[in-house]
């Protein structure tokens, strides 16, 4: 439950907004934010956290109400329970590519004003994809609450489309793919890891979606997404900073209160069969300047398989690649000097089975075997003896501290909050993060670490410069 990336950001990219693309690993992961009690808000309007208080309006939405009134501002994100694991088959990229055309306009709001109509208001806005759900965002000072409130409520069931505006954007959308997959060998590279890990499961399909599918998606298509998706009843909003739990009660039953709920169509759960032959990517290209070594293992989440290893991960995590304390470091880095950079990784905050992943790069004229051989010694020898006291209590430190320093952002606690509900989590579930850590034991982490790391359930890959005659790498 971490916001802070562990995982090298250019190795994993899930694509966004009509501005661009976000890189959700770094938001949707958790950390624990919390909330502190303070005194009332007009007795000290100088307190940093208020009690956070949620509450479901009589069409199903549900709300979250985190006060934080050190400065005259708000964060709003609304956040729907789909995402791209919920597309139909063949229709990979539906999800992401109706969040562009939720900026196509209203009767009320013409296309491209939404944007406008935010920074004219001295407001940010955006929006996000990812597997599991899809958000949309705005910053604004706190007397444009009610304005933004208004907006959100009106695309999310008044949204007009028609052919002269899709068939568009969805050239945009595959420009998009090409710009940021196509023409980036680490892109292509990571969409081929994603896909070897996953045998069944929608999440080796990527967010963007494949592009042959893409360029087949239609006016219906969005419709139809459109309406099995964007009801009240299947959203969640978030409101963090300057304001009380009463107004935002009052603003969401004027503006998303009206709205009628809708049938959803039914989660598909599909099951991640039994994983039992590890997997190797190997992938040349000619535009890779450093070769980079990576290996992922099949995990449970916080809401999926074995769920209650969950906070022991996000500690091995930390323990054994987490920083220049780390086993990883100081072994591949500083003893043997194999690696420049070495690292491990955890995303919790899956609905279904996740990843726990390891990265490295070798150092100037470094062998990327030797950065392989080196990992695998450290985990054996993990694996067998398992880790000490210290290097436990000083990484359950590690993970405490952080979140401590990341509660100063506004936006960073609507992500916690919404990204945890939106895969099933409670708000009492956010809170007791910490509570949960400091549980962990030694005992914990090493049952976690021989529970998940086994080479059966693990891809590893390698990202090379080309080094052969055969640009798509195909040839024997």
């Amino acid at each position: 439950m971490r916001i802070l990336n562990q995982e090298p950001p250019r190795f994993e990219s899930a694509f966004t907004s009509n501005i661009g693309y976000f890189i959700t690993i770094l938001v949707l992961s958790f950390v624990l934010l919390g909330s502190a009690v303070c005194n009332a808000r007009e007795d000290n309007r100088s307190a940093k956290l208020d009690i956070t208080q949620s509450f479901v309006l009589d069409n199903g939405m549900r709300v979250v109400v985190v006060p934080d009134y050190r400065a005259p501002v708000v964060a709003h994100m609304v956040w729907y329970g789909l995402g791209a694991a919920d597309e139909p088959p063949g229709k990979s990229g539906i999800a992401h590519f109706l969040e562009h055309l939720m900026f196509k306009g209203t009767k009320n709001v013409p296309p491209g004003e939404f944007s406008k109509i935010i920074a004219h208001n001295g407001g940010r806005d955006n929006a996000f994809t990812s597997q599991d759900y899809t958000g949309y965002f705005e910053t604004v000072a706190a007397d444009r609450l009610e304005l933004v409130m208004e907006l959100e409520a009106d695309r999310m069931v008044n949204l007009q489309l028609t052919g002269e505006v899709v068939l568009p954007e969805r050239d945009v959308v595959l420009e998009e793919r090409r710009s940021r997959v196509d023409n980036d060998p680490r892109a292509i590279f990571n969409e081929q890891f994603i896909a070897a890990q996953y045998l069944a499961h929608p999440y080796g399909i990527p967010i963007i979606g494949w592009e042959h599918e893409i360029s087949q998606l239609t006016l219906e298509d969005a419709l139809e997404f459109y309406g099995d998706y964007y009801a009240p009843n299947n959203a969640i909003l978030v409101v963090v900073g300057d304001a009380t739990v009463d107004r935002v009660r009052t603003l969401a039953e004027q503006y998303y209160g009206p709205l009628k709920a809708r049938q959803r169509p039914a989660r598909v759960k599909v099951e991640e069969p039994p994983q039992m032959a590890a997997r190797r990517v190997t992938m040349e290209d000619a535009r890779v300047r450093e070769p980079t070594w990576s290996r992922t293992y099949i995990a449970p989440s916080y809401t999926s398989g074995k769920s209650e290893l969950a906070p022991a991960l996000d500690v091995l995590a930390d323990v054994v690649g987490g920083g220049p304390t780390s086993r990883l470091y100081r072994y591949l880095v500083v003893d043997q000097k194999i690696a420049a950079g070495v690292g491990a990784w955890y995303q919790g905050g899956s609905r279904d089975l996740t990843r726990f992943g390891f990265y490295g790069v070798p150092g100037p004229g470094g062998d990327i075997e030797a950065v392989e051989a080196g990992v695998d010694a450290v985990l054996t020898k993990v694996l067998a003896e398992g880790f000490a006291v210290d290097e436990v209590e000083r990484a359950k430190r590690n993970l405490i501290a952080e979140a401590v320093y990341a509660r100063d952002s506004l936006m960073a606690k609507a992500q916690l909050y919404g990204a945890s509900l939106a895969v099933g989590l409670t708000v009492e579930d956010v809170e007791s993060w910490p509570d949960k850590i400091r549980r962990v034991t030694v005992g914990d982490v090493n049952t976690a670490a021989r529970e998940v790391l086994q080479k059966r359930s693990s891809v590893t890959g390698y990202l090379l410069p080309e080094i052969s005659s055969n640009s798509g790498g195909g040839g024997l």
